[in-house]
Protein backbone atom coordinates (compact mmCIF):
# COMPACT_ATOMS: atom_id res chain seq x y z
CA UNK A 1 0.00 0.00 0.00
CA UNK A 2 2.63 2.66 0.81
CA UNK A 3 4.02 1.65 -2.42
CA UNK A 4 1.09 2.26 -4.23
CA UNK A 5 0.98 5.68 -2.47
CA UNK A 6 4.61 6.30 -3.21
CA UNK A 7 3.73 6.07 -7.38
CA UNK A 8 1.33 8.30 -7.07
CA UNK A 9 3.04 10.87 -5.58
CA UNK A 10 6.05 10.17 -7.32
CA UNK A 11 3.61 10.95 -10.92
CA UNK A 12 2.17 13.80 -9.85
CA UNK A 13 5.43 15.05 -9.12
CA UNK A 14 7.12 14.04 -12.47
CA UNK A 15 4.10 15.49 -13.64
CA UNK A 16 4.76 18.90 -11.99
CA UNK A 17 8.30 18.90 -12.76
CA UNK A 18 8.28 18.45 -16.33
CA UNK A 19 5.95 21.78 -16.62
CA UNK A 20 8.67 23.02 -14.78
CA UNK A 21 10.78 22.61 -17.36
CA UNK A 22 8.86 25.49 -19.45
CA UNK A 23 11.31 28.70 -18.86
CA UNK A 24 10.42 31.24 -16.29
CA UNK A 25 8.29 28.42 -14.63
CA UNK A 26 11.51 26.71 -13.10
CA UNK A 27 11.34 27.87 -9.68
CA UNK A 28 8.10 25.28 -9.40
CA UNK A 29 10.66 22.99 -8.94
CA UNK A 30 10.92 24.05 -5.69
CA UNK A 31 7.41 22.97 -4.43
CA UNK A 32 7.88 19.58 -6.72
CA UNK A 33 11.19 18.40 -4.49
CA UNK A 34 9.48 18.15 -1.18
CA UNK A 35 6.45 16.34 -2.34
CA UNK A 36 9.02 13.93 -4.04
CA UNK A 37 10.77 13.44 -1.24
CA UNK A 38 7.99 12.90 0.60
CA UNK A 39 7.40 9.98 -1.77
CA UNK A 40 10.72 8.75 -1.54
CA UNK A 41 10.01 8.53 2.42
CA UNK A 42 6.84 6.21 1.48
CA UNK A 43 9.21 4.46 -0.73
CA UNK A 44 11.87 3.38 1.79
CA UNK A 45 9.11 2.35 3.84
CA UNK A 46 7.53 -0.20 1.48
CA UNK A 47 8.49 -3.96 0.59
CA UNK A 48 8.71 -2.97 -2.68
CA UNK A 49 11.36 -0.49 -4.85
CA UNK A 50 9.47 0.89 -7.82
CA UNK A 51 8.05 3.75 -5.70
CA UNK A 52 11.61 4.63 -4.34
CA UNK A 53 13.12 4.27 -7.75
CA UNK A 54 10.45 6.78 -9.40
CA UNK A 55 11.31 9.19 -6.58
CA UNK A 56 14.27 9.51 -7.16
CA UNK A 57 14.44 9.88 -10.60
CA UNK A 58 11.72 12.89 -10.14
CA UNK A 59 14.38 14.26 -7.69
CA UNK A 60 17.80 13.80 -9.53
CA UNK A 61 15.54 15.60 -12.34
CA UNK A 62 14.62 18.35 -10.34
CA UNK A 63 17.72 19.10 -8.67
CA UNK A 64 19.30 19.29 -12.05
CA UNK A 65 16.49 21.65 -13.51
CA UNK A 66 17.22 24.42 -10.51
CA UNK A 67 20.90 24.03 -10.85
CA UNK A 68 20.99 25.34 -14.36
CA UNK A 69 18.14 27.46 -13.64
CA UNK A 70 20.12 29.04 -10.86
CA UNK A 71 18.01 28.03 -8.39
CA UNK A 72 14.93 30.54 -9.80
CA UNK A 73 14.88 30.46 -13.68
Amino acid sequence: MLNIASIVIGLGALLWALVAFIPLIGALNWLVLPWAILGLALGVLSSRTSGRNLNLLVIAVASVRLMLGGGIL
